[in-house]
Protein backbone atom coordinates (compact mmCIF):
# COMPACT_ATOMS: atom_id res chain seq x y z
CA UNK A 1 0.00 0.00 0.00
CA UNK A 2 1.94 3.05 -1.05
CA UNK A 3 1.89 5.78 1.57
CA UNK A 4 -0.38 8.38 2.41
CA UNK A 5 1.47 11.69 1.25
CA UNK A 6 2.07 14.46 4.19
CA UNK A 7 -0.88 17.61 4.50
CA UNK A 8 0.91 20.97 2.97
CA UNK A 9 2.63 22.57 5.38
CA UNK A 10 1.02 26.20 6.06
CA UNK A 11 2.37 29.10 4.59
CA UNK A 12 2.92 32.28 6.57
CA UNK A 13 4.71 35.44 5.20
CA UNK A 14 7.19 37.62 7.52
CA UNK A 15 7.45 41.20 6.95
CA UNK A 16 10.46 43.37 8.20
CA UNK A 17 12.86 46.05 6.53
CA UNK A 18 15.97 44.23 8.78
CA UNK A 19 17.51 41.57 6.71
CA UNK A 20 18.68 40.07 10.01
CA UNK A 21 15.00 39.95 11.14
CA UNK A 22 13.70 38.35 9.00
CA UNK A 23 16.45 35.64 8.52
CA UNK A 24 16.10 35.11 12.05
CA UNK A 25 12.36 34.74 12.10
CA UNK A 26 12.34 31.96 9.27
CA UNK A 27 15.31 30.32 10.96
CA UNK A 28 12.40 30.01 13.99
CA UNK A 29 9.80 28.37 11.50
CA UNK A 30 10.72 27.01 8.83
CA UNK A 31 10.99 23.78 10.23
CA UNK A 32 7.17 23.88 10.44
CA UNK A 33 5.72 26.08 8.09
CA UNK A 34 6.79 27.59 4.81
CA UNK A 35 7.65 31.10 5.30
CA UNK A 36 7.61 33.95 2.46
CA UNK A 37 9.63 37.72 3.44
CA UNK A 38 8.79 40.60 1.96
CA UNK A 39 11.00 43.69 3.10
CA UNK A 40 7.89 46.61 3.64
CA UNK A 41 4.41 46.59 2.79
CA UNK A 42 4.27 46.77 -1.20
CA UNK A 43 6.33 43.41 -1.47
CA UNK A 44 3.65 42.18 1.04
CA UNK A 45 0.71 42.87 -0.60
CA UNK A 46 2.12 41.87 -3.69
CA UNK A 47 3.12 37.93 -2.19
CA UNK A 48 -0.89 38.16 -1.01
CA UNK A 49 -2.17 38.67 -4.46
CA UNK A 50 0.30 35.91 -5.96
CA UNK A 51 0.14 33.61 -2.50
CA UNK A 52 -2.51 31.86 -0.50
CA UNK A 53 -0.81 32.79 3.17
CA UNK A 54 -2.60 31.97 6.45
CA UNK A 55 -0.80 33.70 9.17
CA UNK A 56 1.54 37.56 8.29
CA UNK A 57 3.90 38.59 11.07
CA UNK A 58 4.17 42.14 10.18
CA UNK A 59 7.03 44.71 12.11
CA UNK A 60 5.55 48.11 13.34
CA UNK A 61 8.17 50.03 12.47
CA UNK A 62 8.91 50.22 8.81
CA UNK A 63 9.73 52.66 5.92
CA UNK A 64 6.95 53.87 4.28
CA UNK A 65 3.24 52.43 5.92
CA UNK A 66 4.09 50.95 9.59
CA UNK A 67 2.86 47.54 10.25
CA UNK A 68 -0.66 48.79 11.50
CA UNK A 69 -0.73 50.50 9.10
CA UNK A 70 -0.41 47.27 6.54
CA UNK A 71 -2.42 45.20 8.49
CA UNK A 72 -5.25 47.65 8.19
CA UNK A 73 -5.62 47.24 4.82
CA UNK A 74 -5.00 43.66 4.98
CA UNK A 75 -7.93 43.57 7.07
CA UNK A 76 -9.66 45.05 4.45
CA UNK A 77 -8.69 42.64 1.82
CA UNK A 78 -8.12 39.22 3.12
CA UNK A 79 -9.77 39.17 6.34
CA UNK A 80 -9.41 36.01 7.01
CA UNK A 81 -5.86 36.03 7.09
CA UNK A 82 -4.28 35.96 11.23
CA UNK A 83 -2.81 38.97 11.80
CA UNK A 84 0.42 38.73 14.10
CA UNK A 85 2.56 42.42 14.58
CA UNK A 86 6.07 42.51 16.43
CA UNK A 87 7.01 45.74 18.13
CA UNK A 88 9.21 47.28 20.84
CA UNK A 89 6.70 49.43 22.57
CA UNK A 90 3.98 48.40 24.86
CA UNK A 91 1.95 51.27 25.59
CA UNK A 92 -1.95 50.38 26.28
CA UNK A 93 -3.52 52.74 24.05
CA UNK A 94 -1.50 52.20 21.49
CA UNK A 95 -2.17 48.47 21.42
CA UNK A 96 -5.85 49.26 21.82
CA UNK A 97 -6.14 51.45 18.80
CA UNK A 98 -4.16 48.60 16.67
CA UNK A 99 -6.71 46.00 17.74
CA UNK A 100 -9.55 48.31 16.35
CA UNK A 101 -7.76 49.48 13.27
CA UNK A 102 -6.30 46.47 12.63
CA UNK A 103 -7.80 43.42 13.98
CA UNK A 104 -4.66 41.76 15.41
CA UNK A 105 -4.69 38.91 16.76
CA UNK A 106 -1.29 39.05 19.05
CA UNK A 107 0.84 41.15 20.03
CA UNK A 108 5.12 39.91 20.52
CA UNK A 109 7.01 42.20 22.08
CA UNK A 110 10.87 42.24 21.13
CA UNK A 111 13.12 40.40 21.75
CA UNK A 112 11.09 37.96 20.98
CA UNK A 113 11.65 34.39 22.05
CA UNK A 114 11.74 31.52 19.14
CA UNK A 115 9.68 29.18 21.11
CA UNK A 116 6.92 32.07 21.64
CA UNK A 117 7.52 33.41 18.23
CA UNK A 118 6.40 29.21 17.10
CA UNK A 119 3.45 28.75 19.70
CA UNK A 120 2.24 32.52 18.43
CA UNK A 121 2.17 30.88 14.33
CA UNK A 122 1.15 28.12 15.51
CA UNK A 123 -2.26 29.42 17.15
CA UNK A 124 -2.78 31.67 13.91
CA UNK A 125 -2.86 28.48 11.35
CA UNK A 126 -5.55 27.04 14.30
CA UNK A 127 -7.18 29.45 14.30
CA UNK A 128 -7.08 29.48 10.76
CA UNK A 129 -8.05 26.59 9.80
CA UNK A 130 -11.14 26.58 12.15
CA UNK A 131 -12.69 29.83 10.34
CA UNK A 132 -11.88 28.17 7.39
CA UNK A 133 -14.07 25.13 8.88
CA UNK A 134 -16.47 27.04 9.95
CA UNK A 135 -17.23 29.28 6.73
CA UNK A 136 -17.38 25.71 4.82
CA UNK A 137 -19.70 24.48 7.31
CA UNK A 138 -22.06 27.14 6.91
CA UNK A 139 -22.22 27.21 3.30
CA UNK A 140 -23.02 23.23 3.91
CA UNK A 141 -25.49 24.16 6.21
CA UNK A 142 -27.11 27.00 4.00
CA UNK A 143 -27.16 24.71 0.75
CA UNK A 144 -29.16 22.06 2.42
CA UNK A 145 -31.06 24.26 4.79
CA UNK A 146 -34.50 23.08 2.73
CA UNK A 147 -33.52 19.02 3.80
CA UNK A 148 -32.77 19.98 7.33
CA UNK A 149 -35.87 21.86 8.31
CA UNK A 150 -37.97 19.20 6.56
CA UNK A 151 -35.91 16.67 8.74
CA UNK A 152 -36.16 18.80 11.54
CA UNK A 153 -40.05 18.97 11.43
CA UNK A 154 -40.69 15.03 10.82
CA UNK A 155 -38.12 15.25 14.57
CA UNK A 156 -40.19 17.82 15.91
CA UNK A 157 -43.02 15.86 15.60
CA UNK A 158 -42.10 12.81 17.07
CA UNK A 159 -40.98 14.00 19.75
CA UNK A 160 -43.58 15.95 20.33
CA UNK A 161 -45.59 12.93 20.73
CA UNK A 162 -43.62 12.07 23.65
CA UNK A 163 -40.44 10.06 22.05
CA UNK A 164 -38.22 12.11 24.37
CA UNK A 165 -39.79 9.81 27.17
CA UNK A 166 -38.92 6.49 26.35
CA UNK A 167 -35.64 7.14 27.06
CA UNK A 168 -36.70 6.79 30.99
CA UNK A 169 -35.98 3.23 31.51
CA UNK A 170 -38.98 1.53 33.52
CA UNK A 171 -41.15 -1.25 33.84
CA UNK A 172 -44.72 -2.14 33.28
CA UNK A 173 -45.79 -1.58 36.92
CA UNK A 174 -43.18 0.59 37.65
CA UNK A 175 -44.37 3.79 40.17
CA UNK A 176 -42.28 5.83 37.51
CA UNK A 177 -45.36 5.75 35.30
CA UNK A 178 -47.24 7.95 36.76
CA UNK A 179 -45.17 10.25 36.98
CA UNK A 180 -43.55 9.64 33.35
CA UNK A 181 -47.81 10.56 32.42
CA UNK A 182 -48.03 13.61 34.51
CA UNK A 183 -44.83 14.82 32.90
CA UNK A 184 -46.04 13.97 29.52
CA UNK A 185 -48.86 16.42 30.38
CA UNK A 186 -47.27 19.23 31.95
CA UNK A 187 -44.79 19.07 28.87
CA UNK A 188 -47.14 20.40 26.42
CA UNK A 189 -47.89 23.77 28.83
CA UNK A 190 -45.69 26.38 28.58
CA UNK A 191 -45.67 26.30 32.81
CA UNK A 192 -42.86 26.02 35.27
CA UNK A 193 -42.05 22.61 37.06
CA UNK A 194 -40.62 21.55 40.05
CA UNK A 195 -39.31 18.13 40.43
CA UNK A 196 -37.74 16.58 44.02
CA UNK A 197 -36.41 13.58 44.75
CA UNK A 198 -33.23 12.22 45.96
CA UNK A 199 -29.38 12.68 44.14
CA UNK A 200 -29.49 10.26 41.31
CA UNK A 201 -33.47 9.48 40.56
CA UNK A 202 -33.24 10.86 37.36
CA UNK A 203 -34.40 14.55 37.71
CA UNK A 204 -32.09 15.92 34.46
CA UNK A 205 -33.46 13.18 32.66
CA UNK A 206 -36.98 13.72 33.23
CA UNK A 207 -36.43 17.34 32.53
CA UNK A 208 -34.74 17.19 29.02
CA UNK A 209 -37.56 14.63 28.08
CA UNK A 210 -40.25 16.86 29.17
CA UNK A 211 -38.83 19.68 27.08
CA UNK A 212 -38.07 17.36 23.95
CA UNK A 213 -41.94 16.79 24.10
CA UNK A 214 -42.33 20.60 24.32
CA UNK A 215 -43.21 23.02 21.56
CA UNK A 216 -39.99 24.10 22.67
CA UNK A 217 -38.02 21.01 21.11
CA UNK A 218 -36.49 23.06 18.35
CA UNK A 219 -34.92 25.59 20.98
CA UNK A 220 -32.02 25.03 22.77
CA UNK A 221 -32.05 23.18 26.19
CA UNK A 222 -29.63 23.92 28.47
CA UNK A 223 -28.74 22.67 32.32
CA UNK A 224 -27.14 23.98 35.70
CA UNK A 225 -26.21 21.93 38.77
CA UNK A 226 -26.37 24.45 41.64
CA UNK A 227 -25.29 21.95 44.26
CA UNK A 228 -21.94 23.17 45.81
CA UNK A 229 -21.53 25.79 43.53
CA UNK A 230 -20.52 29.32 45.18
CA UNK A 231 -22.88 32.00 44.94
CA UNK A 232 -20.56 34.38 42.59
CA UNK A 233 -19.79 31.53 39.88
CA UNK A 234 -23.88 30.34 40.21
CA UNK A 235 -24.71 34.58 39.28
CA UNK A 236 -21.90 34.73 36.58
CA UNK A 237 -23.09 31.15 34.80
CA UNK A 238 -26.84 32.33 34.82
CA UNK A 239 -26.67 35.84 34.10
CA UNK A 240 -23.45 36.72 32.68
CA UNK A 241 -21.50 39.53 32.89
CA UNK A 242 -20.53 42.74 30.86
CA UNK A 243 -17.21 43.79 29.12
CA UNK A 244 -14.71 44.93 31.66
CA UNK A 245 -15.92 42.75 34.39
CA UNK A 246 -13.48 39.37 33.46
CA UNK A 247 -9.97 39.33 32.93
CA UNK A 248 -8.89 39.86 29.30
CA UNK A 249 -11.88 42.02 28.83
CA UNK A 250 -14.66 39.94 27.40
CA UNK A 251 -18.07 39.84 27.95
CA UNK A 252 -19.90 36.61 29.03
CA UNK A 253 -23.49 35.32 28.15
CA UNK A 254 -25.25 33.79 30.38
CA UNK A 255 -27.23 30.70 30.33
CA UNK A 256 -30.52 32.33 30.97
CA UNK A 257 -29.82 34.33 27.91
CA UNK A 258 -28.58 31.41 25.90
CA UNK A 259 -32.07 29.51 26.76
CA UNK A 260 -33.93 32.18 25.57
CA UNK A 261 -37.47 30.37 23.83
CA UNK A 262 -35.78 27.16 25.11
CA UNK A 263 -35.45 25.34 28.48
CA UNK A 264 -33.63 25.68 31.61
CA UNK A 265 -33.00 23.14 34.04
CA UNK A 266 -31.68 24.25 37.38
CA UNK A 267 -30.46 21.06 39.84
CA UNK A 268 -30.21 21.31 43.15
CA UNK A 269 -32.38 24.92 43.60
CA UNK A 270 -32.73 24.16 47.53
CA UNK A 271 -28.99 24.94 47.75
CA UNK A 272 -29.92 28.72 45.97
CA UNK A 273 -28.43 31.61 47.62
CA UNK A 274 -30.77 34.80 48.87
CA UNK A 275 -29.23 36.81 45.96
CA UNK A 276 -30.00 34.12 43.54
CA UNK A 277 -33.22 33.70 44.70
CA UNK A 278 -34.08 37.27 44.08
CA UNK A 279 -32.56 37.05 40.60
CA UNK A 280 -34.30 33.64 40.20
CA UNK A 281 -37.85 35.43 41.47
CA UNK A 282 -37.70 38.32 39.28
CA UNK A 283 -36.85 36.48 35.98
CA UNK A 284 -40.05 34.02 36.91
CA UNK A 285 -42.19 37.01 37.80
CA UNK A 286 -40.91 39.74 35.27
CA UNK A 287 -39.18 37.48 32.46
CA UNK A 288 -35.81 39.99 33.04
CA UNK A 289 -32.33 40.11 34.56
CA UNK A 290 -29.40 41.95 34.09
CA UNK A 291 -26.02 40.35 33.73
CA UNK A 292 -23.57 40.97 36.63
CA UNK A 293 -21.59 44.67 36.96
CA UNK A 294 -24.60 45.71 34.36
CA UNK A 295 -27.29 48.11 34.92
CA UNK A 296 -29.13 46.95 31.64
CA UNK A 297 -31.99 44.74 31.83
CA UNK A 298 -32.43 42.29 29.12
CA UNK A 299 -35.44 39.88 28.47
CA UNK A 300 -35.27 35.86 28.06
CA UNK A 301 -37.95 33.70 26.69
CA UNK A 302 -36.84 30.90 29.01
CA UNK A 303 -39.03 27.79 30.37
CA UNK A 304 -37.46 26.90 34.17
CA UNK A 305 -37.45 23.60 35.19
CA UNK A 306 -35.94 22.69 38.59
CA UNK A 307 -34.81 20.15 40.72
CA UNK A 308 -34.23 19.71 44.73
CA UNK A 309 -32.57 17.32 46.33
CA UNK A 310 -35.18 18.65 49.59
CA UNK A 311 -38.52 19.35 50.46
CA UNK A 312 -38.96 23.03 49.46
CA UNK A 313 -42.06 23.70 51.12
CA UNK A 314 -40.39 22.70 54.60
CA UNK A 315 -37.32 25.25 53.73
CA UNK A 316 -40.03 27.67 53.21
CA UNK A 317 -41.24 27.30 56.45
CA UNK A 318 -37.52 26.87 58.11
CA UNK A 319 -37.33 30.48 56.32
CA UNK A 320 -34.35 28.91 54.13
CA UNK A 321 -36.31 29.42 50.76
CA UNK A 322 -38.40 32.66 49.12
CA UNK A 323 -42.14 31.54 49.68
CA UNK A 324 -42.68 33.70 46.74
CA UNK A 325 -40.13 31.95 44.55
CA UNK A 326 -41.19 28.61 45.73
CA UNK A 327 -44.89 29.04 44.75
CA UNK A 328 -43.95 30.32 41.34
CA UNK A 329 -41.50 27.34 40.56
CA UNK A 330 -44.26 25.05 41.84
CA UNK A 331 -46.82 25.41 39.31
CA UNK A 332 -46.45 21.83 38.78
CA UNK A 333 -44.60 19.36 41.11
CA UNK A 334 -43.45 15.80 40.65
CA UNK A 335 -42.09 13.91 42.71
CA UNK A 336 -39.52 11.18 41.62
CA UNK A 337 -39.43 8.04 43.63
CA UNK A 338 -35.89 6.57 44.92
CA UNK A 339 -34.60 3.22 43.39
CA UNK A 340 -35.26 1.27 46.10
CA UNK A 341 -38.91 2.15 45.28
CA UNK A 342 -38.49 1.00 41.96
CA UNK A 343 -37.61 -2.57 43.05
CA UNK A 344 -39.18 -4.03 39.34
CA UNK A 345 -37.32 -1.55 37.15
CA UNK A 346 -33.70 -2.31 39.07
CA UNK A 347 -33.56 -5.55 36.51
CA UNK A 348 -34.30 -3.44 33.36
CA UNK A 349 -32.08 -0.94 33.96
CA UNK A 350 -28.99 -2.75 35.15
CA UNK A 351 -29.73 -4.53 31.77
CA UNK A 352 -29.29 -1.29 29.74
CA UNK A 353 -26.76 0.13 31.16
CA UNK A 354 -24.80 -3.14 30.78
CA UNK A 355 -25.45 -2.97 27.08
CA UNK A 356 -24.83 0.55 27.31
CA UNK A 357 -21.34 -0.14 29.27
CA UNK A 358 -20.33 -3.59 26.84
CA UNK A 359 -19.97 -1.30 23.99
CA UNK A 360 -18.43 1.81 25.55
CA UNK A 361 -15.68 -0.52 26.85
CA UNK A 362 -15.38 -3.33 23.83
CA UNK A 363 -15.99 -5.79 26.86
CA UNK A 364 -18.59 -8.52 25.54
CA UNK A 365 -21.66 -9.33 27.55
CA UNK A 366 -24.91 -11.21 27.89
CA UNK A 367 -26.17 -10.63 30.88
CA UNK A 368 -26.41 -11.34 34.50
CA UNK A 369 -27.26 -14.10 36.08
CA UNK A 370 -30.40 -14.89 37.80
CA UNK A 371 -29.15 -14.63 41.46
CA UNK A 372 -27.19 -11.52 40.92
CA UNK A 373 -30.44 -9.68 39.89
CA UNK A 374 -31.91 -10.91 42.79
CA UNK A 375 -29.25 -9.44 44.92
CA UNK A 376 -29.56 -6.49 42.89
CA UNK A 377 -33.19 -6.17 43.39
CA UNK A 378 -33.02 -6.43 47.11
CA UNK A 379 -30.57 -3.80 47.91
CA UNK A 380 -32.07 -0.32 48.73
CA UNK A 381 -29.63 1.96 46.41
CA UNK A 382 -29.05 5.08 48.57
CA UNK A 383 -27.12 6.44 45.40
CA UNK A 384 -29.93 5.22 43.15
CA UNK A 385 -29.26 5.23 39.41
CA UNK A 386 -25.56 6.65 40.04
CA UNK A 387 -24.43 3.85 42.27
CA UNK A 388 -26.21 1.14 40.30
CA UNK A 389 -24.73 2.00 37.02
CA UNK A 390 -21.20 2.05 38.99
CA UNK A 391 -21.79 -1.58 40.62
CA UNK A 392 -22.66 -2.67 36.91
CA UNK A 393 -19.23 -1.11 35.62
CA UNK A 394 -17.09 -2.87 38.47
CA UNK A 395 -19.06 -5.94 37.72
CA UNK A 396 -18.64 -5.80 33.95
CA UNK A 397 -14.59 -4.81 34.47
CA UNK A 398 -14.34 -7.84 36.92
CA UNK A 399 -16.34 -10.64 34.82
CA UNK A 400 -14.16 -13.43 33.45
CA UNK A 401 -17.12 -14.44 31.20
CA UNK A 402 -19.85 -13.34 29.19
CA UNK A 403 -23.10 -13.92 31.95
CA UNK A 404 -21.76 -11.33 34.98
CA UNK A 405 -22.52 -13.53 38.66
CA UNK A 406 -23.49 -13.03 41.94
CA UNK A 407 -20.22 -13.69 42.59
CA UNK A 408 -18.92 -10.28 41.15
CA UNK A 409 -21.18 -8.02 43.13
CA UNK A 410 -19.84 -5.88 45.84
CA UNK A 411 -20.02 -7.07 49.69
CA UNK A 412 -21.94 -4.53 51.03
CA UNK A 413 -24.94 -5.44 48.34
CA UNK A 414 -24.27 -9.09 49.22
CA UNK A 415 -24.42 -8.46 52.60
CA UNK A 416 -27.59 -6.31 52.84
CA UNK A 417 -30.42 -7.99 53.96
CA UNK A 418 -34.06 -8.24 51.47
CA UNK A 419 -36.23 -5.86 53.14
CA UNK A 420 -39.79 -5.07 51.66
CA UNK A 421 -39.75 -1.02 53.32
CA UNK A 422 -36.72 0.13 51.71
CA UNK A 423 -35.13 1.45 54.77
CA UNK A 424 -31.74 2.66 55.34
CA UNK A 425 -28.74 -0.15 55.88
CA UNK A 426 -27.20 2.03 57.73
CA UNK A 427 -30.02 2.06 60.41
CA UNK A 428 -31.48 -1.02 60.40
CA UNK A 429 -29.32 -2.97 62.56
CA UNK A 430 -29.28 -0.12 65.23
CA UNK A 431 -32.91 0.42 64.74
CA UNK A 432 -33.70 -4.13 64.57
CA UNK A 433 -36.10 -5.37 67.04
CA UNK A 434 -34.96 -8.22 69.46
CA UNK A 435 -32.18 -8.95 71.47
CA UNK A 436 -28.70 -8.72 70.95
CA UNK A 437 -28.05 -12.63 70.24
CA UNK A 438 -30.88 -12.00 67.70
CA UNK A 439 -29.41 -9.27 66.18
CA UNK A 440 -25.63 -10.89 66.11
CA UNK A 441 -27.71 -13.93 64.44
CA UNK A 442 -28.62 -11.55 60.98
CA UNK A 443 -25.58 -10.23 60.80
CA UNK A 444 -24.10 -13.64 60.55
CA UNK A 445 -26.74 -14.96 58.60
CA UNK A 446 -25.79 -12.19 56.02
CA UNK A 447 -21.99 -12.92 56.40
CA UNK A 448 -22.82 -16.49 55.45
CA UNK A 449 -24.32 -15.56 52.24
CA UNK A 450 -22.16 -12.95 51.39
CA UNK A 451 -19.02 -15.14 51.60
CA UNK A 452 -20.85 -18.39 49.77
CA UNK A 453 -21.97 -16.14 46.97
CA UNK A 454 -18.39 -14.86 46.18
CA UNK A 455 -17.23 -18.22 46.48
CA UNK A 456 -19.75 -19.63 43.74
CA UNK A 457 -21.32 -21.40 46.72
CA UNK A 458 -18.41 -23.68 47.48
CA UNK A 459 -18.41 -24.64 51.13
CA UNK A 460 -14.68 -25.61 51.25
CA UNK A 461 -13.42 -22.35 50.30
CA UNK A 462 -16.04 -20.34 52.31
CA UNK A 463 -15.52 -22.24 55.22
CA UNK A 464 -11.50 -21.81 55.10
CA UNK A 465 -12.32 -18.31 54.61
CA UNK A 466 -14.64 -18.09 57.75
CA UNK A 467 -12.40 -20.60 59.81
CA UNK A 468 -15.01 -23.01 60.32
CA UNK A 469 -14.57 -26.91 59.66
CA UNK A 470 -16.99 -27.98 56.72
CA UNK A 471 -18.98 -29.74 59.20
CA UNK A 472 -19.71 -26.39 61.30
CA UNK A 473 -20.18 -24.24 58.26
CA UNK A 474 -23.33 -26.88 56.99
CA UNK A 475 -24.66 -26.95 60.65
CA UNK A 476 -25.11 -23.03 60.56
CA UNK A 477 -26.48 -23.21 56.83
CA UNK A 478 -29.01 -25.71 58.38
CA UNK A 479 -29.79 -23.58 60.97
CA UNK A 480 -30.57 -20.43 59.03
CA UNK A 481 -32.07 -22.26 56.54
CA UNK A 482 -29.41 -20.69 53.92
CA UNK A 483 -29.91 -21.79 50.18
CA UNK A 484 -28.49 -21.06 46.83
CA UNK A 485 -30.43 -18.40 45.52
CA UNK A 486 -31.30 -20.40 42.04
CA UNK A 487 -33.12 -22.84 44.53
CA UNK A 488 -30.20 -25.44 44.90
CA UNK A 489 -30.15 -26.38 48.98
CA UNK A 490 -26.71 -26.34 49.65
CA UNK A 491 -26.06 -29.79 51.15
CA UNK A 492 -23.51 -31.42 49.11
CA UNK A 493 -19.53 -30.97 49.73
CA UNK A 494 -18.24 -28.95 46.94
CA UNK A 495 -14.05 -29.73 46.21
CA UNK A 496 -12.26 -27.13 45.06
Amino acid sequence: MADTPAPPRPTILLVDDEPHSLQAMRMALEDEFECLTAGNAEQALGVMEEEWIQVVICDQRMPGRTGVEFLAELRERWPETIRVIVTGYTDPAAMAQAINDAGIHQFLTKPWHPDQLTMAVRNGTRLFSLARDNERMALEMRFLAQTVQAKLEKRRGALREGYGFETILRSPTSPMNAVVAQARLYATFDVPVLLTGEPGTGKSRLAKSMHFASLRSDKPYLSLNLAGMPDDLALLELFGAKRGMLPGGVAKIGLVQKADRGTLFLGGIETASPALQLALHRLMEEGTFSPIGGQEVLTSGLRLIVGSGADLAVRVAEGAFRPDLYYALAVAELALPPLRARRGDVAVMAQHYLGELSAQHGKASHGFEAAALTFLENYDWPGNLRELRNEVTRMLICATDNVLGADLISRHILQAAPGEGGADREAQVALMDGSLKDRVELIEMRILRETLTRHRWNKSRAAAELGLSRVGLRAKLERYGIADPVGRAVTEDEED
